[in-house]
């Protein structure tokens, strides 16, 4: 089986050559895509992700030996989280790649955030099953040297260090609304306010309300971390 020119010129970005082609047609199938003769991606995201997470595991404890594990718990979920696995894919243009059956694809799916997250995922295990474990920890390791580089000292989610702040102060948990969407259907943009109950907020946008709601309460914890009497 030959691959074709889009998936040829993806393997050099991916920085892997496969010896079976078929693994990574199979891990870029949509299940929108899927039929009695044509596997999709779902059982190699199952796989990918477990391969992903002992991969990123031992680099963690390599990049910060002496490191807790208070401080690595949340930098490797910061690492592993499906934001990361999708960004990583858009590094390497695997949206471009997908085989997407005709609804996902005009509902804007190359570009949905869970949707090449677990892509990558299969990617990830298709480099796995087709040369082995350390070609999968080659691949993983080059392509997120510099979040482990940069992966804050304490990396838990916004949403979370923020609710934590708010209790710390005998205040209730931070409220996210909804202020405004823009776009149409297939990309929409979503503004959403985190809010404490004495009324100090921040705004976000982005494409999905999760990743807005993450973006607010980021910007709130360092406005509040900044201003701590707020």
């Amino acid at each position: 089986m030959k691959l074709s020119g889009d998936l040829q010129a993806f393997t050099a970005l991916l920085g892997h050559d496969f010896a079976s082609p078929a693994l990574l047609i199979e891990a870029v199938t949509h299940p929108s895509m899927s039929s009695p003769s044509r596997s999709d991606n779902q059982r190699l995201e199952f796989l990918g992700d477990r391969v992903l997470g002992l991969v990123m595991a031992e680099a963690l404890l390599e990049h910060d030996p002496n490191a807790a594990e208070g401080l690595l718990a949340p930098r490797f979920n910061a690492l592993v989280r499906k934001e990361a696995c999708a960004a990583v894919a858009r590094e390497i243009d695997l949206g471009k790649v997908l085989k997407l059956g005709r609804s996902e694809m005009l509902s804007g799916g190359r570009r949905k955030e869970a949707l090449l997250g677990d892509a990558m995922e299969a990617v990830i295990a298709a480099v796995y099953l087709d040369a082995g474990f350390d070609a999968a920890r080659a691949v993983i390791v080059r392509l997120w040297a510099d979040r482990i580089e940069a992966v804050e000292s304490d990396a838990r989610d916004a949403k979370t260090a923020l609710q934590e702040w708010a209790q710390a102060r005998g205040m209730a948990p931070p409220s996210y609304i909804q202020t405004a969407r823009s776009g149409p259907d297939h990309a929409p943009m979503f503004t959403i306010a985190a809010r404490l109950e004495n009324g100090v907020e921040e705004s976000a946008s982005a494409g999905s309300k999760r990743h807005a709601e993450q973006v607010a309460a980021k910007a709130l914890l360092a406005r509040l971390l900044a201003a701590p009497d707020t």
